[in-house]
């Protein structure tokens, strides 16, 4: 029973609320359906089908809290969870941040699920790593990688008489290729909620492609660099930044957008003038769910426009201490591309280094985002508009900040991620100069 449908779980989400006697109850129901397949060494390792459906419960007496999570859904296991709930609030001390559940509310709905993606079977998934499996082996080469899809569903209710319901597609897939004797790496990742814009043959051969134009790399300086990075290497450094658009850690100087004396950077312009980020939970290649996790509408906002940070999040609590409104944090990130390919952004660069993964990213300075991590699986040198050869993978110390302040160009999107229904990226590809690169780095 992973995926109910609306009228199962209002169903359920009514019986529940009318069990509880406590001042406000709410209700979460998730479940989901995810099959699998993992491969390495040209050979499937694991595959299978995993089925998930839980309900939580949270109520309040006061400003006194307490939750409880179950997944049977027989009156008597619901009512049992409802009243453990009850239990614990009465127990638990007042939290001096609590907010009410939000009043009745609509949802428009975001079109996040795709029948042919939920529809997705065990040969599939067999087909899509054989591609990689079998190219390998037929070029010498050693594959592995993970295919995963997923079919989900959410409900959300409370006290007031909120209710929504929406499922959802997605699909990710990764490989890794290396040569036999390890001296040559290529890595690609897929996303997509639609198995139509998945192409397996496609992805496999970017990451064979890049194992064997690596090999034999050769030491290049540390130093600053004109770099162009593809979008799975900048989402992974984008991410570090994003959280630091919460309102109430950039008032309490705990972010990047953080001023003395208990301001923030609103209006300021600190990125290139090329450089526009929002949400939107509506988008038509990265749609998610359009409550976020305190079941706040989520709204198209625009974080940063033209350059200038144009928002904050809002948490309720922090809304109502700053006299703002509180709207649904974002589900997905979107910055604007061109329709330039990474190759034409290679073809535009006189000496550079083009990276295609960023990993084991930590962070150095919260204040100014700086952080450190390294290159992997296919990085080479570009002189005369021309990848010339491979280099040796490089460690870095970087802030998302000053790269997005030091754009030359901007390429295409592609979507990254797709966690469920709350969580995707659309990221272009870049190419930024003075890049810092600290030391080499011997893996490859």
């Amino acid at each position: 029973m992973s995926i109910l449908t609306q009228d199962q779980t209002k169903r359920i989400t009514d019986r529940v609320l009318s069990l509880s006697k406590a001042d406000e109850c709410i209700v979460n129901i998730e479940g989901a359906r995810i099959g699998n397949i993992r491969f390495a060494r040209n050979a499937v390792s694991t595959a299978g089908l995993a089925d998930d459906t839980r309900l939580t419960v949270q109520v309040a007496f006061g400003k006194r809290q307490g939750t409880a999570t179950i997944n049977e859904f027989d009156d008597k296991s619901l009512e049992k969870a409802v009243r453990r709930a009850e239990d614990l609030a009465r127990l638990a001390p007042e939290n001096p941040e609590f907010m009410p559940a939000i009043a009745k509310t609509g949802y428009k709905s975001s079109e996040t699920y795709v029948k042919r993606t939920a529809e997705i079977d065990p040969e599939f998934r067999a087909q899509a790593a054989a591609y990689a499996m079998e190219a390998c082996r037929k070029k010498g080469l050693v594959s592995a990688g993970f295919f995963t899809d997923r079919e989900t569903f959410e409900t959300v209710a409370n006290s007031n008489g909120v209710f929504g319901h929406q499922v959802a597609t997605s699909l990710d897939f990764t490989c890794t290729v290396r040569t036999e004797d390890g001296r040559g790496s290529g890595w690609v990742k897929r996303s997509a909620r639609d198995v139509a814009r998945f192409d397996p043959r496609e992805a496999a051969d970017v990451a064979i492609e890049k194992a064997l134009r690596s090999v034999d790399a050769k030491a290049l300086e540390p130093g600053r660099y004109t770099v162009v990075m593809e979008p799975s290497a900048t989402s992974d450094l984008l991410t570090f930044m994003i959280g630091g658009f919460n309102a109430r850690m950039a008032d309490e100087g705990r972010s990047f957008l953080s001023k003395k004396g208990g301001q923030n950077r609103l209006g300021d312009k600190l990125f290139d003038q090329q450089v526009n980020i929002w949400s939107d939970p509506w988008d038509k290649d990265v749609p998610v769910l359009p409550w976020d996790n305190d079941m706040l509408p989520r709204e198209r906002t625009h974080l940063v426009k033209d350059g200038r940070i144009n928002a904050l999040n809002y948490s309720q609590y922090w809304a109502k201490q700053k006299g703002q409104r509180a709207i649904g944090s974002a589900g997905n990130i979107i910055m604007a591309g061109t329709d330039k390919s990474t190759a034409e952004l290679i073809a535009n660069t006189k000496k550079g280094v083009l990276v295609t993964r960023t990993w084991y990213i930590r962070m150095v300075d919260p204040q100014s985002v700086l952080v450190t991590g390294l290159t992997r699986d296919g990085t080479f040198y570009i002189e005369n508009g021309k990848v010339k050869h491979p280099i040796k993978n490089f460690r870095f110390n970087e802030s998302p900040v000053s790269m997005l302040n030091n754009i030359e160009e901007i390429g295409k999107p592609l979507v990254i991620g797709g966690d469920e229904a709350n969580y995707s990226m659309l990221i272009p590809s870049m190419k930024i100069r003075d890049f810092n690169f600290t030391s080499l780095s011997d893996a490859v």
